[in-house]
């Protein structure tokens, strides 16, 4: 019963709310801002072309290589401005969704 009575404070926006938060909530993973310096796969596939080379720079928008899925290929391009620090992978790789690719240094 002390579940029940048991109220926490919940704060969005200068807004103070009670509540009560069940489990689920309290083991989700909280949320991180995209870190651009990194790209990563966003579906698993196949590394099929690698247009950058290390030490590169590259545009917002470059192509930086070709990632196959499902006998569909998709272009991974530089979401930002900077230079080619590491490419973590090789073509014909195959890698798993959310694996670092290529990392900008900005």
């Amino acid at each position: 019963m002390d579940d029940l009575n048991n109220f926490n404070e919940l704060i969005i926006e200068d807004t103070v709310y009670k509540t009560r938060i069940n489990k689920k909530y309290s083991i989700k993973k909280h949320y991180q801002p995209k870190d651009n310096s990194i790209v990563s796969a966003f579906i698993p596939g196949t590394v099929r072309k690698i247009y950058v080379s290390e030490g590169q720079n590259v545009f917002r928008g470059d192509k930086l290589l070709v990632l196959e899925a499902m006998k569909m290929k998709n272009d991974i391009v530089a979401p930002i401005n900077a230079k080619v620090k590491n490419i973590k992978v090789n073509i014909d790789e195959v890698v798993a969704k959310n694996q670092i690719l290529i990392e900008l240094e900005i």
